[in-house]
């Protein structure tokens, strides 16, 4: 999974292809039935324990970011959150089209991470304009070591100019769970501390000047950092 990053460069579509699929009510089942089938296991493979949902909002859009180490921390997300989410994934997952087809159904759509896609920005403004949470990895990949660094503007850019608060996720473990390279999942203990929303500060209308988002990307990462350093 990834996160765009906002400015000139990307591709534009002009296709109904570029707007973003909606979920139909099979697919909501199914992305349920996987998710809870995946807390069970979870609980005995993982231990899996998850601490603040209480900070998530119940009703209406905001922008999940999580630190990303591990392959399985897009499946981490899902299980530590009540609502059906919708993801910001790298495009190479649909080179595999059965793939792509299918995580695409379940509510997730493509980013080009090589430069700033502009389709992968709109899709996630209307995820947002349809009330739905969202997933962005500010990081953009999955990242090595104890440091939360080379953040993207992304989802502090979508965050801003939408006017929906962030929600900053901590995830230790997964990179025990499943390490760069491998291709298998271990056991291992995974915790997920849920942190307080960052809301932007920003006006309720017009446009939003570059320093509030880079302000809010620093905050972000900030706040990331404590929550990796509480949990991993």
């Amino acid at each position: 999974m990834a996160s765009a990053r906002p400015g000139a460069g990307s591709q534009e579509v002009g296709s109904e292809a570029a707007h973003l699929k909606p979920v139909g009510r099979g697919a909501d089942l199914l992305y349920r039935s996987i998710v809870g089938v995946a807390r069970l296991v979870a609980k005995v493979l993982w231990r899996f324990e998850v601490v603040g949902k209480d900070r998530l909002p119940s009703v209406g859009p905001f922008i999940l970011c999580a630190v990303h180490r591990s392959y399985v921390d897009f499946l981490i997300v899902g299980m530590s959150v009540p609502r059906r989410m919708r993801y910001m994934a790298k495009d190479s997952l649909w080179r595999v089209s059965a793939l792509g087809r299918f995580i695409e159904m379940i509510g997730a759509f493509p980013v080009d991470r090589t430069g700033a896609d502009r389709t992968a920005l709109r899709r996630a403004e209307e995820a947002i304009a349809g009330g739905e949470p969202l997933v962005m990895f500010p990081e953009g990949q999955r990242r090595r070591g104890p440091s939360v660094t080379d953040m993207q503007q992304g989802p502090a850019f979508v965050a801003c100019r939408n006017r929906v608060p962030i929600v900053p996720v901590g995830i230790g473990g997964s990179d025990r769970a499943m390490p760069i390279g491998s291709k298998m999942v271990r056991p291992a203990k995974v915790r997920v501390v849920i942190g307080e929303p960052i809301y932007p500060d920003v006006p309720l209308e017009g446009r939003v000047p570059r320093r509030v988002v880079e302000a809010t990307t620093e905050q972000l990462r900030q706040t990331l950092q404590d929550l990796y350093d509480s949990v991993r």
